[in-house]
């Protein structure tokens, strides 16, 4: 094992757990010069996905759905910069830090896993007007921009703007889309208490979906279920249905619908990190690099890639539990257990032994649909409401990394029962700027005469 240096690319689900378990695994080893492992990653933080929708709808602190990145691993060397480049030939990764010219690292072991950006269309005005919902600043974003529209809707006179801001629209049905929806409804419904004037009759909340189901990942039943009870707090369920434009804000319906609305939220897929466009490693017609089910590249001519590992969303990955040529699909469950899997892996062939194959039972889906309303799946076992809500709340409790961010959740959860929904909007973070550049005047630098 001696001088073995491993370079984790991306620290999202599978880049933190790989991190995390290499640090237990190899805690006699690092730091004394047997092996070093090194996180590069342009945040500080990783962002547990599954808390965005209940971190933008105030259920928890944004603070709490990210993990600090140099204080769960205080073992490994993490580099706050971005991974440009790889060249598995020479070993080497060509990192961008935050400031200062780029870095070469050379290892002997890398875990490719930059994760995945969202899948957009070419959507006229879907640049313009959209926001994605993949990160704690999209959530603190929309969560803001949602109270502002409320806030708009409440003061204004005109019922063309009045109607414009009380739309919302969320494009794709998958967990994200439906969770986004559900959670930010739950949200501004809970608000308009505030606002003298509204009503919830007056928001309107619409879902566009391209296929004709909702939460492919669970039963048709249960996503059966799930359309019904959205439709039974009157939000707008557009099935069999795709976004044509928005442009200035018009919606364009594939259906005909067409209307005004100010907010346009995608959820509408993920596809794998643009930065492998500029490796050399082997990846399939999606894109996605190609792995063995020992989560180990693998060529078209079937030879392993030495010193090369990945998982997650930007993986493609066997799934020995289902029917041949089936792959993982690119979920969260996926991801943590098989960056676990693949740091075990890396510490048996640094010991000298055969890795061994990934293969996992799904243990099911979980999907949240406001405060104590939910749908879930686990094991075989199906369970609605109150239910389903709990389930979904312990699992991700359970899987957030770190004590210290359970507890901070679970105490977030607990006050909740005993206090009001936070609905105050900080709009003021998207630009903190403005106010002091509106009193500061522009002054020209003065010209210096040398002698």
């Amino acid at each position: 094992m001696s001088g073995q240096r491993i370079v984790v690319v991306g620290a999202g689900h599978v880049g933190l757990y790989a991190a995390l378990r290499l640090q237990k695994k190899l805690r006699r080893a690092i730091g004394t010069g047997q092996a070093e492992v090194i996180v590069v990653d342009p945040q500080p933080n990783m962002t547990y996905q599954p808390f965005l929708p209940e971190a933008a709808a105030g259920s928890i602190s944004p603070r709490h759905a990210v993990v600090p990145l140099r204080r769960e691993l205080q073992r490994c060397r993490v580099v706050s910069g971005e991974v440009t480049r790889i060249i598995h030939a020479r070993k080497v990764a060509i990192v961008e830090p935050i400031t200062g010219p780029a870095l070469e690292l050379a290892y002997d072991h890398i875990i490719v896993a930059p994760g995945s950006v969202s899948r957009t269309l070419p959507i006229p005005g879907l640049r313009e007007h959209g926001i994605g919902f993949k990160t704690i600043g999209e959530a603190i974003y929309l969560r803001n921009h949602v109270l502002d529209r409320l806030d708009v809707a409440a003061t204004t006179t005109d019922a063309a703007t009045r109607t414009r801001a009380l739309s919302f629209v969320v494009v794709g049905g998958g967990y994200a889309g439906i969770e986004a929806l559900a959670e930010m409804e739950d949200m501004a419904r809970n608000a308009l208490q505030y606002y003298k004037g509204l009503t919830v009759a007056d928001m309107r909340w619409v879902l566009v979906e391209a296929t004709t189901r909702v939460l492919p990942e669970v039963d048709r039943d249960m996503g059966a279920y799930t359309v019904r009870k959205l439709l039974e707090r009157g939000l707008d369920i557009r099935l069999g249905t795709r976004l044509e434009s928005c442009v200035d804000g018009n919606v364009v319906l594939s259906d005909g619908e067409t209307f005004a609305a100010d907010t346009i939220v995608w959820t509408a897929g993920v596809r794998p990190a643009p930065m492998l466009n500029q490796t050399d490693l082997p990846r399939d017609d999606k894109g996605r690099l190609t792995c063995t089910a020992t989560l180990q590249l693998v060529g078209v001519d079937g030879n392993l890639v030495e010193g090369a590992w990945s998982a997650g969303d930007c993986a493609s990955v066997p799934d020995l539990s289902g029917e041949a040529g089936a792959l993982c699909s690119p979920s969260a469950q996926h991801a943590v257990r098989q960056a676990k899997r693949l740091a075990d892996n890396i510490v048996l062939v640094l010991r000298g032994r055969a890795p061994v194959p990934y293969r996992h039972q799904h243990v099911g889906s979980v999907a949240s649909l406001g405060l104590h309303k939910g749908v879930a799946q686990v094991y075989g076992v199906k369970l609605t409401g109150l239910p389903a809500w709990f389930m979904h709340r312990t699992y991700h409790m359970s899987r957030i990394p770190s004590l210290n961010r359970k507890v901070r959740v679970v105490v977030d959860w607990t006050l909740a029962l005993f206090t009001k929904r936070e609905v105050v909007s900080l709009g003021q973070l998207q630009h903190p700027k403005d106010s002091f550049t509106d009193v500061t005047p522009s002054v020209l630098p003065k010209e210096r005469h040398h002698i």
